[in-house]
């Protein structure tokens, strides 16, 4: 695979760049994650994760199936303080 193909396409992240930082070292999802911040865009790993997950065990090692995949979360949204206070409009 050429080294600019992109592979996370929330944070434009390219194969060349994890596979530097899996020949680096990094080697989980989560590590990956932390330092180049795949998974991390608005579809939360959804699209990019198996990818990865690919890649890492063709460089390293080991099975796909075998990997632990990053956590799905909801989208999170401001809430006002007076509704953490337990407070509402009627009162």
């Amino acid at each position: 695979m050429k080294d600019d193909v992109i592979i996370c396409r929330c944070e434009d992240i390219t194969y060349g760049e994890i596979v530097e930082a899996i020949d680096s070292g990094l080697t989980t999802l989560d590590e990956l994650k932390r330092v180049l911040r795949t998974g991390m865009g608005p579809c939360q790993g959804r699209t990019c994760s198996r990818l990865i997950a690919r890649i890492i065990t063709e460089r390293v090692g080991g099975e796909v199936a075998d990997m632990r995949f990053l956590l799905d979360r909801p989208p999170t949204m401001p809430v006002e303080i007076g509704i953490l206070a337990g407070k509402n409009d009627e009162d």
